[in-house]
């Protein structure tokens, strides 16, 4: 019983340590190059710089994703109770045109990025522990990582982050 008991705990221990809140993004993620609407290349941490001194709250979502598609209108919600904070969406969509259409398509805005390396599995999804999306990250202004893994039943906690952080 108590080798039972001891194996739980030790496997709690790990999943929740692998579940912890990180305040600054790796490395790997931050010099990973996206593309930007233009079809210019732009690192993930550019994309942090140019939105520095502001809270951001980045949206990895993809365009074949249900979840994602079916919590675009409670996004849109947050973004018009939240005017201030910067909304930045990442694609792991398969192809540009697709990422392109679905930009259309939701009314996306012109903050959109676009991971055209190996999708959630590749350096940035791995680097920042990519494993569902939708996937919301919150930044702060000081550019500490405040939220690091929301999904799409988390928006009362984005939300209440957002207000707190105006």
């Amino acid at each position: 019983m108590k080798k039972i008991f001891a194996t739980l705990v030790c496997i709690l221990a790990m999943s929740s340590c692998s579940q912890a809140q990180k305040t600054e993004f790796a490395p790997e993620a931050l010099s990973e190059n996206l593309l930007d609407l233009n079809g210019n290349e732009i690192s993930f941490q550019e994309i942090l710089n140019q939105h520095k001194g502001k809270t951001i709250l980045i949206d990895v979502w993809a365009s074949w994703c249900s979840d994602c598609i079916k919590a675009m209108p409670k996004f849109k919600e947050m973004q018009t109770k939240n005017p201030k904070a910067v909304y930045v969406y990442i694609s792991m969509d398969k192809t540009a045109e697709k990422w392109k259409t679905g930009i259309e398509k939701y009314n996306l805005g012109n903050q959109n990025q676009y991971l055209a390396k190996d999708g959630m599995k590749g350096v940035f999804g791995k680097a920042i522990d990519l494993d569902w999306i939708p996937r919301y990250i919150v930044v702060d202004k000081k550019g500490k990582i405040v939220i690091y893994r929301a999904i799409e039943k988390d928006f009362d906690k984005l939300n209440a982050t957002l207000k707190k952080l105006k």
